[in-house]
């Protein structure tokens, strides 16, 4: 029994003593209490803040979803007040109830919205703007409320009846001229579990399917620090991987027609190699230096040249790019999944792997080009495509003699982890001096590495109640870093332009969510992945949860990123005062740029 219904009975029986005559069957006849990751169906009953709601719509509900906030899922019954005043009775002192919030997270208080003056209108619909159930807004003479969460979508072209599943439900016609919209409200930032339990981070955009590493003891839950103000120089980091030149047809012109290239603050160039004495080398010279591009597919329109000496390649594409786009930054990108196997050996000698790293970058071939290098090692001192026993000081030896070679002016980055198991495995902290910020690799949680399930979302932002492995989400992942005296502001939040998907998946009542599977699902390049600009057109249902969402077509399930819960990261990454904001890659977009787009105009 929850704590509400113990409070209301206490409440009730104390009434009867005083001899007030409340009738006993009022307490048998009381709804359960309204409750957050609580899977509700059409027909059920609760109660909440002393009315009584039935359910209109089947769902999972979540904080922020409380009975008055999503006429869409819930509507009052005959006789009971959508949000009641408690009142005192004589003799009792009245004691307010608290809607009972699952471990860890922050309760969202109820959103009571202002009505606009009685045939006035709201304020105006605003494309860019975050709206949450209960918020209003007007468009085209109609006043409309928000049902739950939405952001870029256009009141006349999405909304109904409550119930319908819109995100918008239009109230009918005012007058006069609308005010300009109200100030985004914050996303809610819950606090991270209790029971860290590590998982696997594979580097995205790989072929290699790795091997799940042991689970460590526990280790105690970070302290959450204090948020310093948001970043005026937030950054936007996209990858460009040497190999989507061909299967994928992905060229450096493709950042300009997207209309990527005026969005972007800096590409790192995946990837370079490390050989077998642990230096660093190019990974794919045809594609680095040497492919031919005529005028059709270079970037200013004009061919490469074939004389002696000439640069040609996704370099030169690159540094005709960086002609063109002045503010753009590149960085050389050392390592991923693949090319991590050696970093071991380069941590014996960090000096020797510095200079090499220093060597090529200032090749008199493309000197110039780089304005940084990216340190991708997957994982010091654990367990990655091979497992690397160099000991926890390793990684910051390696960016310490970085800095030394390179200098204070030079960036310097890391792609780093999200599984809290090798983030304890290194001295990130230690290093960060070192560093001008961290690449969080907030991705790739879970997969159809797992291939019989359970689904589950591959890029959370929160918790959520049939996660695979606890705590594995990356706002754990963030609180961690900064409990370990990173800056904010040297912590960028990684998110996927690609998904990751199961087959042969029930839907249960959860839409697919948590649910076992037969398989991985297909995909173009390879099984249980897909590019956004694919999944974006590909049938099923889309569901929002956990800061992120999945499809479900009744049996493929996808779990992606898209412009509405890119929108929700961005707006986390500015409450937590993040550097900015880094996708892998920029072959998954769209054409024109969708994804890249959203985080632009969310920046």
């Amino acid at each position: 029994m929850s704590k509400f219904i113990k409070g209301v009975t206490a409440l009730l029986l104390m009434i009867s003593i005083l001899g007030l005559g409340v009738p006993s069957q009022v307490i048998a006849q009381m709804p359960p209490e309204w409750q957050p990751w609580t899977t509700y169906r059409v027909g059920d009953r609760v109660t909440y803040q002393g009315a009584v709601y039935q359910c209109i719509q089947g769902h999972t509900s979540q904080p922020g979803w409380e009975p008055p906030n999503v006429p869409a899922l819930w509507q009052p019954v005959s006789g009971a007040t959508a949000t009641p005043t408690q009142t005192s009775t004589p003799g009792v002192t009245s004691t307010p109830t608290r809607t009972a919030t699952p471990s860890g997270a922050t309760p969202t208080p109820t959103r009571t919205p202002t009505a606009p003056p009685s045939g006035g209108c709201a304020p105006a619909w605003d494309p860019n703007r975050i709206y949450v159930a209960g918020d209003l807004a007007s468009y085209n003479g109609v006043n409309y409320q928000a049902a739950y969460w939405t952001q870029g979508q256009r009141p006349d072209l999405h909304s109904g009846p409550p119930g319908s599943g819109q995100p918008w439900i239009p109230l009918g016609a005012c007058r006069g001229t609308p005010t300009s919209g109200a100030t985004v409200t914050p996303t809610r930032t819950p606090t991270p579990g209790v029971t860290p339990t590590p998982t696997r981070t594979p580097t995205p955009g790989v072929t290699a399917t790795p091997t799940r590493t042991p689970t460590p003891g526990p280790t105690a839950t970070p302290t959450r620090t204090p948020t310093p103000p948001p970043s005026t120089d937030s950054v936007i980091v996209g990858y460009f991987v040497q190999w989507g030149i061909y299967a994928r047809n992905y060229h450096v012109k493709n950042i300009v027609t997207s209309g990527s290239a005026s969005k972007l603050t800096h590409i790192n160039y995946a990837f370079a190699n490390v050989d077998s004495s642990g230096r660093v080398v190019l990974g794919d010279p045809y594609a680095d230096i040497d492919r031919f591009y005529d005028a059709a597919y270079s970037v200013d329109g004009q061919p490469d040249c074939w004389d002696p000496g000439c640069l040609r390649g996704n370099f030169n594409q690159l540094r005709k790019l960086k002609a063109m786009y002045p503010h753009l930054k590149i960085l050389l990108s050392v390592g991923g999944w693949t090319w991590s196997t050696n970093f071991g050996v380069a941590a014996r000698n960090p000096q020797a792997f510095a200079d090499s790293a220093y060597a090529l970058i200032h090749d008199p071939r493309w000197a110039g080009l780089f304005d940084g290098i990216d340190i991708d090692w997957e994982y010091p001192n654990a367990c990655g495509l091979t497992c690397d026993n160099s000991g926890p000081e390793a990684f910051k030896n390696l960016m310490a003699a970085l800095r030394a070679r390179f200098g204070p002016n030079f960036l310097i980055t890391a792609a780093v982890p999200a599984g809290y198991d090798k983030i304890n495995a290194a001295d990130y902290a230690g290093a960060a001096q070192y560093v001008d910020w961290y690449n969080i690799m907030t991705y790739d949680f879970f997969g159809a590495w797992d291939p019989d399930g359970p689904t589950a979302y591959h890029a959370p932002l929160y918790n959520w109640p049939q996660i695979p492995t606890p705590n594995y989400y990356a706002d754990y992942a963030v609180q961690l870093y900064k409990s370990k005296g990173i800056p904010a502001s040297k912590l960028v939040l990684g998110v996927p332009f690609y998904g990751r998907g199961w087959t042969g998946v029930p839907a249960g009542n959860t839409n697919g969510l948590g649910q076992p599977a037969t398989g991985p699902a297909p995909g173009t390049y390879e099984q249980g992945i897909e590019d956004y600009k694919v999944l974006r057109n590909a049938p099923g249902a889309v569901y929002y949860g956990a800061g992120t969402m999945h499809k479900y077509d009744g049996t493929r399930f996808w779990s992606y990123d898209d412009p509405i819960s890119l929108a929700g990261k961005q707006a986390y990454r500015r409450s937590q005062g993040m550097r900015g904001v880094m996708f892998w890659e920029l072959s998954g977009d769209t054409a024109d740029g969708e994804l890249i787009t959203a985080l632009y105009n969310n920046r």
